[in-house]
């Protein structure tokens, strides 16, 4: 492949999948299953590709998630505080102008991540111990956000999934 890669060749190369709900592409890349079958894994790790038309919904997790970036544009993590502030993370290549390759979002945490203006796709990693399972994640809905002043509310919305 020559050139610049697009969202498309990565979805390809990693054989990327829609993530329903959320929004974003990714693959599951690792688990270690815990010894009952019947529970979360011990620990788990995916890709996750997002692009101007697919980011990451605003959800929440019971357990912490530490995120990865690895290659593209760089993206905004928003997190919702417990005092209800919103705090912004960018995550991408530019250590010198305050980006992060690491990130860590506390557990019980309302977050999303999307492209910065202009960007056309970054590809990150998230890890979880405990790992990810399904009964520990919540989309966020318009009431979840009654808590927050009027301009945040303004700001996170946008960020909700479509119905």
């Amino acid at each position: 492949m020559s050139g610049e890669m697009t969202a498309q060749d990565i979805i390809a190369r990693f054989d990327l999948a829609p993530l329903e709900g959320e929004g974003g592409y990714f693959r599951r890349t690792w688990f270690r299953p815990s010894n009952d079958p019947a529970s979360r894994p011990e620990a788990s790790c995916i890709l996750y590709l997002i692009t101007p038309d697919s980011f990451s919904a605003l959800h929440r997790l019971h357990h912490d998630e530490m995120f990865h970036f690895y290659l593209g544009a760089p993206c905004v993590t928003t997190m919702i505080t417990s005092e209800g502030h919103l705090r912004e993370v960018v995550l991408g290549p530019d250590l010198s102008a305050g980006m992060q390759v690491q990130h860590l979002v506390p557990g019980g945490t309302w977050q999303a991540t999307r492209l910065r203006e202009g960007g056309r796709w970054a590809l990150l990693g998230t890890t979880m111990s405990p790992g990810f399972h399904a009964s520990g994640f919540e989309l966020a809905h318009a009431d979840d956000l009654k808590h927050l002043d009027q301009g945040a509310r303004a700001a996170i919305t946008p960020l909700l999934a479509t119905p």
